[in-house]
This record gives C-alpha cells, structure tokens and sequence, in this order.
C-alpha cells in the first residue's frame, strides 16, 4: 500500500515547476489530487494526465489564491470530487526582483496577495475539512534565510511564509493538524528558465556555493513534501525545512 492511499490532497499553482511534480508525487503515493491554475489550463490538464495514466485520481480546479471565494472553490473541488481533505499544499507563488529604487504598490500588492495572502486564504478554507493528522506544506524559499539583493518584496513574502508557518503551527496543533514550510533553493523550472536564472551567473554562483554540487530539480522538492504530507512525517510541525542541497 502506498504511503498515502486514501488521502485527498490540495495543491495550488500545480499546473508546472515545483506545484507540478508535487502533485504528481503525491499521487503516485496514492492520493487523489485537486490540482489548482490560475491561467494555465492546459499545463494543469496534464499534470491531471500523468496522475490518471498512473491509476491515480486526479481533476483540475481554476482559482486565484488571492480571492477569497477562489479559495473556497478550490477547496470545495477537493469535497466534491473526493468528499475529504488531508493535505493541503500551499504552492502558488509569483516573483519579481528589483532594487529597492524600483519597488512599487503594484508589484508589493500582487507579490504579497498570492504569496502571503493566498496562503491564508486557502488554509482557512480548508480548516473546517481538516481533521486530525491532516497536514499543511507552505512553499516558501532560502531567500528568506540568504535575503539576497533586489528580492526585497520576493524575500519578505517569503519571511511571511516562515512566520505565518509558525504561528498556524500552534493554532492549528490542537486539532492535529501539522504545519510546515518547505524552502526550496534555486531549482530549475520553467520560471527559472524563463527569469533567466539558470545558466546566469547568479546561477554558477548559486552551484558553487551548494555542498552537492548542483541545481535542485523539482522532484527534489516534491519527495520532501510527500514524505511532509504522509504519517512518516507525524511528530513533525512547525519547522522550516529548507531542500537546497546544504546551502545555509
């Protein structure tokens, strides 16, 4: 039996990158998965695809973490479709990076509403469905930790994520829902590729300074969240995992 056979899980901004391998994982250990879009309908189509060609179960759900009533549709997929909800995988996120010169309203609030925001929204829904052993995986970032240049907006919806993470972490702790925050470092994603991180030199920088010697894939980050999802994980809340290959 796999580790997660007969769970439901919740995965925002699934649809490609770190959200996607993390839904697929997940239902590779057995849960059926809601895998949440904003826009990229197709993207999450397939990751649907890959999840059903498997024997898993799987459906898509289009939302925008930022608005309420979004969240509350995609958690209601999840009831719906599959009558409970055990995980709950925090993932949607967006980024911007520019000089403290260059920081506006427009970028702060749009930053801050999916990450930050958003992360609440969903969270809040899904607490009436979630019982004891349920678990709660917030995606945040080595940014928050390393705080490099120009991220000061990015790195302080991350810092959020570390917080926020802490105090639902002793909220929700007495109904045994367990909290966590995955961090990932530079992992190599469509994102990634498309911000012109991977093959810069920030990214030979970033190899570098990494103990293993090399970029993070997504499936390094989803093999952390499923074991964060599954009762392995049971004495586990309120911690900061950071999936960077040893980067402090």
């Amino acid at each position: 039996m796999s580790k997660l056979t007969g769970k439901v899980a919740v995965v925002t901004g699934a649809s490609k990158g770190i959200g996607a391998a993390i839904a697929k994982s997940l239902g590779a250990a057995g849960a059926s998965v809601v895998v949440n879009y904003a826009s990229d309908k197709a993207g999450a189509e397939a990751v649907v695809k890959a999840i059903t060609d498997n024997d898993g179960k799987a459906v898509t759900v289009q939302g925008d973490v930022s608005k309420t009533a979004d969240a509350q549709k995609i958690i209601a997929a999840a009831i719906t479709n599959f009558s409970k909800l055990d995980i709950v995988v925090n993932n949607s996120g967006i980024y911007a990076f520019a000089p403290l010169e260059a920081v506006t309203e427009e970028s702060f609030t749009k930053q801050f509403g999916t990450n930050v925001l958003g992360t609440l929204l969903v969270t809040q829904a899904a607490l009436p469905h979630l019982g004891k052993g349920a678990s709660v995986i917030n995606l945040g970032s080595l940014v928050s930790r390393i705080t490099p240049p120009n991220s000061s907006v990015y790195t302080g919806t991350k810092g959020a994520i570390d917080a926020i993470t802490g105090v639902l972490s002793l909220e929700l702790g007495p109904k045994g829902i367990r909290v966590n925050a995955l961090n990932p470092g530079l992992v190599e994603t469509e994102g990634t590729h498309t911000a012109g991180f991977i093959g810069s030199d920030f990214h030979k920088e970033a190899v570098a300074k990494t103990p293993l010697g090399r970029t993070g894939q997504p499936q390094d980050i989803a093999d952390v969240a499923v074991f964060l999802a599954s009762d392995e994980a049971g004495w586990l809340t309120g911690q900061l995992i950071n999936a960077a290959g040893g980067v402090r």
